[in-house]
């Protein structure tokens, strides 16, 4: 549950709809009108998009008004309409499969399908390497041996193979986390539907289409066929407007709706995030956004496609895709509002990312570690923002601060791309000069913990302030181990002081 506090005040009410505009508060209970009827904004785009040649049955009239993930679902599964609460045979465009996933999918493929059968695509089919990869854990790298063998066998097009694990630059396949490679790679497209053996799959959302994780058999049904049996959630909508201050990233946008409306707040629903704020964000920033919705128990995240889209994905890939939106009349299951310029810095404290709290109140929190990382907070624009406040500050960190890259790609901006109002240094230079470890090779590393030998582990029983998306009990190493999630910003002002603490600090 989310903190209380006597900083925190209650909602008010503004026609009907609930208006969380303050910085943080207590979970209330109140009673939204289901299936209510609200105004969408929509989101124009600057830039036409490339037409899929696909012809959905949805492109002409409807009977029934529909919301962007409900239109979706409607093309993938070749009917006119769809309903919340009604199972639709879904045409699947990408199925995301990685190291600690792929050998159990494979066996059950083969189990169900036959030792000689076939996948379905060997083009729409993607396996990344990225949990448990520079380890000497030999189970580990049985994984990726197993899921070599099954993408020769199959010949399967994309597969980001890694081999030499002393030197990671020395693999030109090998990307790292895979939502940030899905991205990079070109695998996220505008109206399509993806799935991915990992929860945060919902990342891809911010390209808008439907992206969510899915078990092992799932996926090897969907190997086999192309296909899944889903059930059409509803939709949550979250309307985000006002100027970002330059203190906050959407770490804390997620943190605040997570913590309003609860882990189970969102269960088996679409988060669908609209308004001027959302808008605003970079394509990072909204895979940010997208990729914790299932700490809210989300099915999927969805930010419609827009002039932002369209060019992030102009040198990514040449394929064809059709965006959707919602219908200005289509039915959100409840909508809640928030005023983004009156947020103040955020934490989930532990154990839970709906234990919310405001930075500045844990200033008395003595940490041991910072952990920048993993596909929430291990993307460029994640270590651009942590090289702000170092070199804001100009001060060396107090206490280990660990940097892990999402990918290769992000690896290489951290030697090479100059950070604005710096004199020409990079990110790995203004890291180095604050005393952090040296960038490590890119992977997941310690979000998930992992082989004892994982890099940025919590091995003992420590605090920890880190840009990853979950804080369970043992989730990073020990049971014992406390993980404070937070914001770049947060984590780097943390790493400064020994202590939770507010970027305000030096931001301002």
């Amino acid at each position: 549950m989310a903190s209380s506090s006597s900083a925190f005040s209650s909602p008010s009410f503004i026609n009907g709809k609930k208006d969380l505009s303050l910085s943080a508060f207590a979970p209330s209970s109140f009673a939204i009108e289901k299936w209510k009827k609200t105004i969408y904004i929509k989101i124009v785009s600057a830039v036409a998009p490339k037409i899929s040649e696909r012809k959905p049955s949805t492109t002409g009239s409807t009977k029934t008004h529909m919301t962007m993930t409900e239109k979706i679902l409607a093309r993938a599964s070749e009917k006119s309409e769809v309903n919340p609460g009604e199972n639709a045979w879904v045409n699947v465009d990408v199925m995301m499969l990685n190291d600690i996933t792929c050998p159990g999918i494979t066996g059950i493929f083969k189990k169900e399908f036959g030792n000689n059968a076939k996948v379905w695509d060997t083009e729409k089919i993607v396996v990344i390497p990225d949990h448990y990869i520079f380890t000497n854990d030999e189970r580990a790298h049985r994984n990726v041996d197993i899921s070599r063998d099954f993408c020769l066998e199959q010949n399967i097009k994309y597969f980001y193979d890694i081999t030499d694990r002393s030197n990671f630059r020395a693999n030109p396949d090998y990307k790292g986390v895979c939502h940030i490679a899905l991205a990079q790679e070109g695998h996220c497209r505008p109206g399509e539907v993806l799935l991915g053996t990992d929860s945060h799959t919902t990342s891809a959302g911010a390209f808008g289409q439907f992206a969510t994780g899915v078990g092992n058999t799932d996926a090897a049904f969907v190997l086999g066929t192309g296909k899944i049996l889903l059930k059409v959630p509803p939709t949550l909508r979250f309307v985000l407007d006002g100027e970002m201050p330059n203190y906050l990233l959407a770490k804390d946008l997620i943190l605040q709706v997570i913590g309003e409306i609860s882990m189970s707040g969102a269960t088996y629903k679409a988060m669908e995030f609209v308004g001027t704020t959302v808008e605003s964000l970079s394509m990072e920033e909204r895979i940010t956004l997208c990729n914790m919705v299932v700490e809210a128990g989300g099915k999927n995240g969805v930010v419609a496609a827009d002039k932002t889209t369209y060019k992030y994905l102009e040198d990514k890939t040449t394929a064809a895709y059709e965006p959707v939106y919602s219908d200005e009349k289509a039915r959100f299951l409840a909508e809640y509002r928030f005023d983004i310029s009156k947020l103040e810095p955020l934490v989930a404290k532990p154990h839970a990312p709906d234990n919310r709290a405001l930075a500045r109140e844990c200033k008395d929190v003595k940490i041991d570690r910072v952990y920048i990382g993993s596909c929430t907070g291990g993307k460029t624009e994640d270590f651009m923002s942590a090289a702000k406040v170092f070199l804001a500050a100009g001060k060396t960190v107090k206490v280990s601060t660990f940097l892990v890259p999402a990918t290769q790609k992000v690896w290489m901006d951290l030697y090479t791309l100059e950070v604005p109002g710096s004199g020409g240094k990079t990110c790995s230079q203004i890291f180095e000069e604050a005393g952090c470890d040296p960038p490590a090779s890119p992977s997941c590393a310690a979000c998930m913990g992992g082989p004892r030998d994982t890099y940025g582990r919590l091995n003992e029983p420590k605090v920890c302030v880190s840009t990853t998306n979950r804080n369970f009990p043992g989730r990073m190493g020990h049971i014992e181990g406390q993980v404070y999630l937070a914001s770049p910003y947060t984590a780097a002002a943390s790493a400064l002081t020994g202590y939770v603490t507010d970027p305000r600090q030096f931001l301002q």
